[in-house]
């Protein structure tokens, strides 16, 4: 059994939405000179530094461009400054994915399985490391532009288009919606090298409600198989 794969591949793929809220917190400006972009990324980076704490509903849609085929998933993700995140899968199975400055764990009940890594592996790459501790800079990583010529779409929100300078992520592109009057990110997607995509749909966010640090550990329940992964 391959017991790197599962871990590697799903902490990439979460890191991605979160990679949006931490890279913003140190952007002085935009790689374009729009104003009004700049204006939307400084909104959104004010939002990132008033925030200590995250609590939000999500919608997960997957597709396989090999098999044509999208998975729909849902549940509730906790971010917590420094370094800590929470993805509680409710539908339709439940799994965890809990990572903190330590540990990371990917919990998967009906396998009765999981997979247990040393933090410091998945947050190897430069880029994510970067990010993480708060020193990455939009301009820097990404050419960033609005994907529309009126910036919006036909909601009101904000679209925006994250073109990688590397391909470290293993990602062609990245799109990013941001509420006009709240400046929340509430849709993320990307596309890999390969065309698949995913996408994240964010609803009832919630901000600085204090999420005890407790749920960002986790303790196997007896009887489970623990993978530690190298």
């Amino acid at each position: 059994m391959n017991t790197t794969q599962p871990l590697h591949h799903t902490v990439n793929k979460y890191f991605l939405w979160i990679l949006a809220f931490i890279l913003l917190s140190s952007v002085t400006s935009a790689h374009a000179e729009d104003p009004a972009l700049k204006r939307v990324i400084a909104n959104v980076q004010d939002r990132y530094e008033h925030t200590v704490d995250l609590k939000a509903s999500f919608i997960q849609e997957a597709t396989i461009k090999s098999i044509n085929q999208t998975v729909t998933e849902t549940g509730v993700v906790y971010l917590k400054k420094p370094q800590r995140m929470l993805w509680d899968y409710h539908t339709p199975s439940q799994k965890k994915l809990i990572i903190n400055p330590e540990k990371a764990w990917l919990y998967v009940p009906e396998d009765n399985l999981v997979y247990v890594q040393d933090a410091r592996q998945i947050l190897s790459s430069k880029m994510t490391v970067r990010f993480m501790i708060g020193v990455g800079k939009l301009e820097e990583d990404f050419h960033i532009s609005f994907t529309d010529p009126h910036h919006v779409d036909k909601d009101g929100h904000y679209d925006l288009c994250l073109l990688p300078r590397s391909n470290e992520l293993g990602i062609d592109k990245l799109f990013m919606k941001v509420d006009r009057q709240t400046s929340f990110i509430i849709n993320f997607s990307f596309a890999d090298i390969y065309g698949n995509t995913t996408r994240l749909t964010f609803s009832d966010i919630k901000t600085n409600t204090n999420i005890p640090g407790g749920i960002f550990s986790f303790t196997p329940p007896q009887g489970v198989n623990v993978y530690h992964v190298p």
